[in-house]
């Protein structure tokens, strides 16, 4: 029945991500987060969004901003190389706490937090941040979108150069939690996996052909509502989980 489930929800979130390049990751999260333990829902996660991400990546291939991508695999390797020296593991209610609280930085005023990934710098602290979030929160697409919010790119674009950090960030976070998952029960065979690969390329490909039908406008406005409204289900699951009534 867990295989199953996250099956089903492999499919769902790979077309919600293959429209608009995030939210899907945060809601497979955090149904892995109900049916496994935490090292094994990150192992997890990582595997099916690197599979859905790479496969969208490659339906846009053309429209990846190589140069950005280039730059942030720096920030990246930066984040990887400082996690090799840190071993820690959330617990379940403070992994849904903070999963909760990542979409809160797309409603920081600009003149607070003003960023844009077509900027070396700021393409460079992409790649450490996202990264170094994903491996904490197992997902980091709220944060990365603050940093492709104000580039001049259209949702294609946007949406194919993500995609594409994406695979690098989830790589990472397969590195840092795979010997402590494969240490644990409750990681799900390597089968099982195989079936959710295709059905996340399936929906990434579904999802594809819905972002041909939206407008910049509306793929910027769904995006902003959805995971912020993800974001507070979670944070109320988490809070419930540390005071006690929810277990």
């Amino acid at each position: 029945m867990i295989a199953a489930f996250i099956l089903v929800a492999t499919f769902i979130t790979a077309f919600i991500s293959g429209v608009f390049g995030m939210a899907g990751g945060l809601i497979l999260m955090g149904a892995l987060a109900l049916v496994l333990p935490v090292a094994a829902a990150m192992v997890v996660h990582g595997v099916i969004q690197s599979v859905s991400n790479g496969w969208r990546a490659v339906l846009h291939l053309q429209w990846i901003d190589w140069r950005i991508l280039a730059i942030y695999l720096a920030g990246s390797a930066a984040a990887a190389g400082l996690l090799a020296f840190a071993s820690f593991e959330l617990s379940k209610a403070w992994l849904f706490v903070i999963l909760g609280l990542v979409p809160a930085v797309i409603w920081l005023p600009k003149h607070i937090l003003h960023l844009d990934a077509a900027r070396p710098h700021h393409a460079v602290a992409c790649g450490f941040a996202v990264t170094g979030l994903n491996v904490v929160a197992g997902v980091s697409g709220p944060l990365l979108d603050v940093f492709f919010a104000d580039t001049q790119q259209d949702r294609r674009a946007i949406v194919a150069t993500k995609a594409a950090t994406q695979v690098v960030s989830h790589g990472v976070k397969i590195a840092y939690y795979i010997l402590p998952a494969l240490g644990a029960a409750g990681l799900p065979s390597v089968q099982w996996l195989m079936i959710a690969a295709p059905l996340a390329i399936l929906g990434t490909t579904a999802g594809a052909r819905f972002l041909a039908l939206m407008s910049d406008v509306q793929f910027r406005q769904w995006t902003k509502w959805i995971v912020s409204v993800i974001g507070a289900v979670y944070v109320i699951r988490g809070v419930i989980l540390l005071t006690g009534a929810g277990s």
